[in-house]
């Protein structure tokens, strides 16, 4: 079901599934998010950089739901960085979110243009004040976001607190191998998003193929197939029809040989991009 855990390494509880809300601004993100949580979710995703805040905000206001109930996620973007920097940004998209405190709060790239001369340190001020915003409850869960082995490594090397999350681009034949390892060596929970290789997905005759065999849809087997590999899915829609669809994936398993079927058709949905060459 929507509301299954996963349980992260500091112990709190985290909804299997997140509604993400990337690239959904306006009214049309305060309804999705509202009929999201009408549908089922409990776990809503945001970013600074998403200029959404206020609306998914809002969105959790109009559904009526309690606070305690809602499991909330939002990042600090690439152009914050630093002690003072970043307990003001957490402090901005608190208000924007009408709420007082965060359950999820990410670094949302590891190596930005502005700071990719001193990104190492960079990052680890910024941990800091992540570690301080963790420990004055202003935060449950602190983590990050398209880190790969070298970037946690590093932030590893002063960080008192480990990540609990990390979310990276997941998807069918899109695997990450050398980071997936690496994370569930630490403990850190993946978090998928782009489950389906940004629509890419619905190209593909394999996982057609796959979706007649169980009489289900794309998007649901790609869900699927990231929850049985132990990745939080990050699924998006403003359609009623699909939100309700993507959350109907529970009454069904993936075979094992599926599953690898799946992982192994490498590039069909798209293949992640190097974190330390985006120009942003």
């Amino acid at each position: 079901m929507l509301n299954d855990t996963f349980k992260l390494i500091n112990g709190v509880d985290i909804p299997c599934v997140g509604f993400g809300t990337w690239q959904v601004t306006g009214e049309t993100a305060e309804i999705a998010v509202a009929e999201a949580i009408r549908s089922g979710y409990t776990h809503i995703d945001t970013a600074a950089a998403y200029e959404n805040e206020e609306f998914v905000g809002a969105g959790i206001k109009r559904s009526g739901i309690r606070r305690s109930d809602v499991f909330i996620t939002t990042k600090l973007w690439n152009n914050v960085r630093g002690y003072d920097e970043t307990i003001a940004a957490c402090e901005e998209s608190l208000k924007k979110l009408g709420t007082d405190y965060l359950d999820l709060y990410l670094i949302h790239w590891p190596n930005p243009l502005k700071f990719r001369s001193c990104w190492k340190e960079k990052n680890a001020e910024t941990w800091r004040a992540f570690e301080e915003l963790y420990k004055s409850g202003k935060v449950r869960a602190i983590g990050v976001s398209n880190f790969c082995e070298r970037h946690l490594d590093a932030l590893l090397e002063t960080a008192e607190v480990v990540p609990s999350v990390n979310q990276i681009r997941l998807c069918p034949g899109d695997v990450d191998e050398e980071t997936v390892a690496y994370c569930k060596n630490k403990g850190i929970l993946i978090e998928a998003y782009s489950p389906l290789g940004s629509g890419k997905a619905f190209g593909s005759e394999k996982i057609k193929t796959l979706a007649d065999k169980y009489g289900k849809s794309i998007s649901q087997i790609c869900l699927k197939w990231c929850l049985q590999n132990g990745f939080l899915p990050l699924v998006r829609s403003t359609s009623e029809e699909h939100i309700i669809e993507n959350a109907d994936i529970f009454d069904f398993e993936l075979e094992a040989a599926d599953i690898s079927a799946l992982s192994e058709m490498t590039g069909e949905c798209g293949i992640h991009s190097n974190p330390d060459e985006k120009m942003f």
